[in-house]
């Protein structure tokens, strides 16, 4: 409901329209936008613009200004608890969720989507597992109209209740990591080897070490001893490159088998990487790595390191659920992961 009232005694109240100002050659514009709740320092402003009286909104107890809905919102996004997330705002109805540490950012997306089915409200979020660092936006949220009955937001704030959160940040962990290269002609010292440093590189970015290397023929037996001793020597994670083929001397996939690892693929529905495999030695995940890793900014290595380094223990289903959005575009300047690539639905 519309109220007029002086402006002596607006602080408060919720401006029903827009307030321009103008100063004659220099400027003219909106200087109080619509839904602005009057500050007491806006007092002396408003009586310069030659405002006496204002057009302001007199809300009943059964309705909820857009700022106090976007705060709302956003708490009640990220639930109760450790989430990692901080808010800002509210800025013109708005508040920006943005992380509070490096990690990986986690949407369920069934109560995104019911969240969003609900008249008067949006949440919009980057997509599922998307790698983010600290300070950087990840979600917004805002009422659409300036005013909503307080029965919506109520019912937003059950379903993210009953959700536990509809995002969080997880956090990284810092795992000792052992590479194993395998090639015979690594091993002999025919070339040297290229696959280690861009291995190191990628594990490094999320905080982990590789601490102990070891560098095998193409043998599955020397293969399976080399994951033993690095899990002897305390490695939280193997990965072994090369050897991932199905050329008759490409036996890494073997060597890992041959370890008692539990494969739970070996393929996976993602270009680059399909050759890869994913296993775990009790809760030690075991990885092979497809030569592409090598050469290409993004591969089925950077959609799983990072979920596995947040403690996820990956099924089948995951490396399948990667299919739509699992072909890269090999765009000439690589974005990744500002991009398509590994955005499935899952």
């Amino acid at each position: 409901m519309l109220q007029r009232v002086r402006v002596e005694e607006s602080v408060g109240t919720i401006l029903a329209h827009d307030l321009t100002k103008i100063v004659p050659g220099e400027f003219k514009g909106c200087r109080f936008k619509k839904g602005h709740i009057v500050q007491a320092e806006d007092v002396a402003e408003l009586l310069q613009m030659g405002k006496e009286h204002l057009y302001v909104l007199n809300l009943g107890p059964d309705e909820v200004h857009e700022d106090e809905a976007a705060i709302r919102l956003a708490r009640a996004a990220a639930g109760d608890g450790d989430h990692g997330l901080e808010f800002s705002g509210p800025r013109e109805g708005k508040v920006n969720i943005t992380a509070a540490r490096d990690g990986l950012l986690k949407v369920n997306l069934r109560a995104l989507q019911e969240v969003n089915e609900v008249a008067d409200i949006m949440l919009a979020t980057l997509h599922n597992n998307y790698p983010v660092i600290t300070g950087q936006v990840v979600a917004g949220t805002r009422l659409i109209p300036l005013v909503a009955p307080r029965v919506v937001l109520e019912k937003v704030e059950a379903i993210c209740h009953r959700a536990g959160n509809v995002i969080h940040i997880a956090p990284y962990r810092r795992l000792k990591v052992g590479l194993i290269t395998t090639g015979s002609e690594v091993y002999k010292g025919r070339i040297k080897d290229a696959f280690g440093p861009v291995v190191r590189a990628k594990i490094a970015n999320y905080g982990s070490e590789v601490v102990k290397e070891e560098i095998v023929p193409d043998d599955a037996g020397a293969i399976q001893q080399a994951i033993a001793a690095m899990l002897a020597a305390g490695m939280e994670m193997v990965v072994l490159t090369g050897g991932m083929s199905v050329d008759p001397d490409d036996v890494t996939p073997e060597g890992i088998r041959r370890s008692g690892a539990e494969v739970v693929t070996y393929g996976a529905p993602v270009l680059p990487g399909a050759m890869f495999l994913l296993a775990y030695l009790g809760e030690v995940p075991v990885m092979g790595l497809p030569g592409c890793v090598m050469y290409y900014r993004a591969t089925i290595f950077d959609l799983v390191l990072p979920r596995v380094l947040t403690g996820e223990r990956l099924q089948r289903k995951d490396i399948a659920g990667l299919a739509a959005g699992g072909l890269c575009q090999s765009c000439p300047e690589c974005r990744y992961p500002a991009c398509s690539f590994g955005k499935g639905g899952f």
